[in-house]
């Protein structure tokens, strides 16, 4: 099982000088894998349209690609994961860019996590369609693993078009697509297109049995659910730190292949509070 962390994006600040801090910290302490959240815009909860979401126009997001390019730069082995990108809401020809320009950049350490979202103003904000971003979804994962793998692309889908083209350079080995989310239609997405689940935050009793769904899906499909994937979070604000390293040898036992740990949402406010809560974390695992 790979260990991970996540990126305390709403809470780090924008201080380059903390960023690589972070960064560089994380690898040194033997983490696999960074998670970074995505958002491009927050909006005024105070507008004319009625809304409500966990995140506004006052909540710190850096922009993943850039920030991963940054970071391949800062580090040897460190993988990073969009956990999840909202690949709806953007081009899908320049996220393929973006994705294989890290891959390349970093020696393959990017897994790409993706992710429909649920901030319509964003989809408005951006020239798209909130109310086909299921749909649009499935269609852009085949076109970015056509995009990476062939130098030349002819597509006509539904809500893309490229005629002839492609991107250079393409990255040097497959990157991996993995879904979040934890509805049943994200499952079922899974089983046919993803290499792997990125779970929302629930129960281990929960999460059990939504295992257990997607495992009979991947049968569906022909399938080895063996092969499959699955990162899950610890979330820190909702389980007492003591409970951790238990709770990371249960979603192992479940069958997680990967799981991070995030430390926002538990008041810290400098930077060391979230690397010492990773050190403790990664002391107790290996001793534990």
């Amino acid at each position: 099982m790979k260990l991970g962390v996540v990126f305390p994006q709403t809470e780090i600040g924008a201080n380059p000088a903390d960023l690589r801090e972070y960064v560089q910290t994380v690898e040194g302490l033997g983490y696999d894998y960074l998670m970074i959240y995505d958002h491009v815009l927050g909006a005024n909860p105070n507008r004319p349209e009625p809304w409500s979401g966990p995140y506004t126009y006052q909540t710190m997001f850096h922009e993943p690609m850039v920030l991963f390019g940054w970071m391949a730069a800062l580090t040897q082995r460190l993988e990073f994961l969009t956990g999840v990108l909202i690949l709806p809401q953007r081009q899908t020809a320049l996220v393929a860019k973006q994705a294989a320009q890290v891959s390349v950049l970093s020696g393959g350490r990017i897994r790409l996590g993706v992710g429909v979202g649920w901030n319509k103003v964003e989809y408005d904000s951006l020239g798209e369609d909130f109310h086909t971003r299921g749909k649009r979804i499935e269609e852009q994962v085949v076109l970015l693993r056509d995009l990476w793998a062939n130098p030349l692309v002819n597509f006509n889908g539904e809500f893309d078009t490229v005629p002839d083209a492609g991107i250079l350079p393409l990255p040097q080995q497959p990157i991996p697509i993995w879904f979040g989310g934890g509805a049943d239609v994200v499952l079922r997405r899974c089983a046919r297109l993803g290499d792997g689940w990125i779970p929302n935050f629930m129960p281990v009793s929960e999460l059990r049995g939504r295992v257990d769904k997607l495992r009979e899906y991947l049968v569906e499909e022909g399938r080895d659910p063996q092969s499959f994937g699955l990162d899950v979070r610890i979330e820190g604000k909702h389980t007492p730190k003591e409970q951790w390293v238990s709770q990371a040898i249960q979603v192992s036992e479940i069958g997680a292949t990967h799981v991070a740990l995030n430390t926002m949402g538990l008041g810290f406010t400098q930077l060391g509070q979230h690397l010492e809560a990773l050190t403790t974390f990664k002391n107790a695992l290996a001793n534990g």
